[in-house]
């Protein structure tokens, strides 16, 4: 027969009630009640009903994370400095991969996954603001990244303009004056290419020189992607001396690419790229990168999203946060 609460309330000598704010960590109980509560439970095998719980509190103290894909670096490193920042907080964070699909999306919103968790932390990538709005339901939701930016909802986000083009005054400092950017079409205007194409292009216009848009090459945002895009610059002929990849795992596949290829890094071409990975320090050479607050983004984020659902933030319009950056300097482009 299974172990019940009522069975730890006997075994601890407590009441029901008692068993139940240990359960779900009240704060103002004391240590030692707490204990003995806690040896009952181990004593016993107790395991809570978290189902039920969340079906007579309303609330499953779970928070779902929608990315699209965990083997993007960056992404990776960003969802487990959230599950710190939550499980700090007594909230667990529940992983969905959308892999940029909007049936995916969609399904986040409003399947079995939303309805698990008291709120969400959402990247889309494929869905618009007026989809979102149309489908995102009653529960609590904050925006990440760069996808969508409407009043409507909450959104933490980092500085993508000033970033790129605080890294690209650093790459014209070091007297780099052909600077190839991966990861962005001359087009874009929107997005997290858009953005830091921007910045990049407001430090040209800065430092008086012009924008040339054959040094603008498209590529999938993963290291395959920046070294296919570096060997067609090289296999041109273009005349660059720098490559900014717009995220680290470009700037890394550049670097490999030109370095395979023999050209020398920094002296003949410096690299940069953007996020700060972990990776990214370990390097040879180590990489210049912009760090973009994600630790801030993870606190920001979870603090903004419990206070909805808590009830402590109360906003009717959406809060928007632009987390700092720094700029990491490191020996690939000095």
């Amino acid at each position: 027969m299974a172990v019940t609460m009522n069975d730890v309330a006997r075994a601890a000598g407590v009441s029901l009630k008692t068993v139940s704010n240990v359960l779900n960590d009240y704060e103002f109980i004391r240590p030692a009640t707490k204990q003995k509560v806690l040896d009952a439970i181990a004593e016993l095998g107790y395991e809570a009903n978290l189902t039920a719980r969340s079906l007579r509190s309303g609330k499953s103290r779970m928070l779902g994370l929608v990315l699209s894909d965990l083997s993007v670096p960056y992404y990776a490193e960003l969802a487990s400095r959230l599950m710190t920042v939550a499980s700090a907080r007594g909230y667990r964070v529940l992983v969905e991969q959308s892999a940029a699909e909007e049936a995916n999306e969609l399904s986040a919103l409003q399947g079995t996954f939303r309805q698990l968790t008291d709120g969400l932390l959402f990247t889309p990538l494929t869905l618009g603001a007026e989809a979102i709005a149309h489908h995102r339901g009653s529960k609590p939701m904050v925006m990440l990244g760069e996808h969508i930016d409407d009043p409507r909802f909450d959104l933490v986000t980092m500085k993508n303009v000033g970033a790129a083009r605080a890294l690209t005054a650093h790459l014209l400092a070091g007297d780099r004056r052909r600077i190839a950017v991966i990861g962005a079409s001359e087009e874009d205007s929107t997005g997290s290419p858009g953005l830091r194409l921007t910045g990049y292009r407001e430090a040209l216009a800065a430092a008086g020189m012009d924008f040339d848009p054959s040094l603008i090459v498209p590529a999938e945002w993963r290291r395959d992607g920046g070294a296919s895009a570096v060997g067609e610059l090289l296999d041109s002929g273009a005349d660059f001396d720098a490559v900014f990849g717009l995220n680290d795992a470009l700037a890394l596949g550049a670097m490999h690419e030109l370095q395979i290829r023999g050209v020398n890094v920094p002296a003949d071409v410096a690299v940069a790229g953007f996020d700060d990975i972990d990776e990214a320090r370990f390097a040879s050479p180590s990489l210049t990168t912009v760090a973009p607050g994600m630790d801030e983004i993870a606190e920001r984020s979870i603090a903004l999203l419990i206070d909805r659902v808590e009830g402590t933030e109360t906003a009717e319009q959406g809060v928007h946060v632009e987390v700092e950056f720094e700029l990491r300097i490191r020996a690939s482009a000095p």
